[in-house]
């Protein structure tokens, strides 16, 4: 097994959505805003080459937005990253076996898509030969969107990941597609039926956080997003997710720090929970 971060197109955001009711006198010291009070944003995947096949956990945002669109959310690219990322790796987008997603968020699966300068803005895949593992509920979240998350949504996506006939719908803890070394938990928190993906690892279990915690400053437990729906929810999930990876001596992997793809979970003096041994990359080869 090789375990590997990969980038992908990075964003700026609005500072305030991020942290929530968090003071920005408070949070600006994890993450400083540029003047239209924006913090940058990684959107990371993690590769997984488990055997002879290639699996990607989550494409970030991808290029797909049109030019008024990126700069709105604060696309900083115009070129699809994660496909260069992944041609750094040697591996071309048809090597690509199985795409898994944690909930179908434009920021998660818009790296589904080719870039928009590429297709005028027609929605076509860039990875033709990959099965793609979603979450049942977060499935139906995108095909039922609440009008406050609405627009999180790329419309057509999911009519054209079920054209391709290889789209797994998953509810439990396993996936047939990709076997016993992978397995899931769920969070409502954030969005409904939030897919967390746990690898198993010689060096620890790596678990992909997702939007449940997205980078080091939101391992302080108070501290959630605007974006999420049930903040005290998401809290209790976040601290039983937290003690799981501390209890396994695991790894937590960070779709959006812009500086820490991964880190070990500690708890401090006053039993407040830190990231500790962070990593800049994740660059996992000759595992077994």
């Amino acid at each position: 097994m090789q375990l590997h971060s990969v980038e992908g197109n990075t964003q700026k955001l609005d500072g305030g959505s991020m942290f929530g009711n968090c003071p920005r006198a408070v949070w600006e010291r994890w993450a400083p805003a540029d003047d239209r009070h924006r913090i940058d944003l990684a959107c990371r995947s993690l590769l997984v080459r488990d055997g002879g096949r290639t699996v990607l956990l989550e494409t970030g945002i991808g290029a797909f937005f049109e030019p008024k669109l990126r700069e709105r959310y604060g696309v900083q690219e115009a070129e699809h990253v994660l496909l260069r990322s992944l041609a750094a790796l040697e591996l071309a987008p048809e090597d690509i076996d199985v795409v898994v997603l944690s909930h179908l968020h434009f920021d998660h699966a818009g790296g589904l898509l080719r870039s928009w300068d590429e297709t005028g803005g027609a929605l076509e895949l860039a990875f033709p030969n990959a099965a793609y593992v979603i979450g049942q509920q977060a499935w139906d979240r995108a095909l039922a969107p609440h009008p406050r998350d609405r627009a999180s949504f790329i419309p057509g996506l999911c009519e054209l990941l079920e054209g391709t006939g290889r789209v797994e719908l998953v509810d439990g803890e396993r996936s047939t597609t990709l076997g016993p070394r992978f397995s899931f938990t769920y969070s409502h928190g954030h969005t409904p039926g939030l897919m967390l993906t746990r690898v198993e690892s010689p060096r620890g279990p790596v678990t992909f956080m997702g939007d449940l915690i997205p980078g080091v400053p939101w391992v302080h437990l108070p501290i959630t997003m605007g974006y999420d729906r049930y903040p005290e929810l998401l809290i209790d999930e976040k601290q039983a997710m937290l003690e799981r990876v501390i209890a396994e001596r695991g790894w937590a992997f960070f779709t959006h720090d812009p500086k820490v793809a991964a880190a070990k979970i500690t708890r401090d003096e006053r039993g407040k929970f830190k990231a500790d041994e962070c990593l800049a990359s994740l660059a996992w080869a000759g595992c077994s």
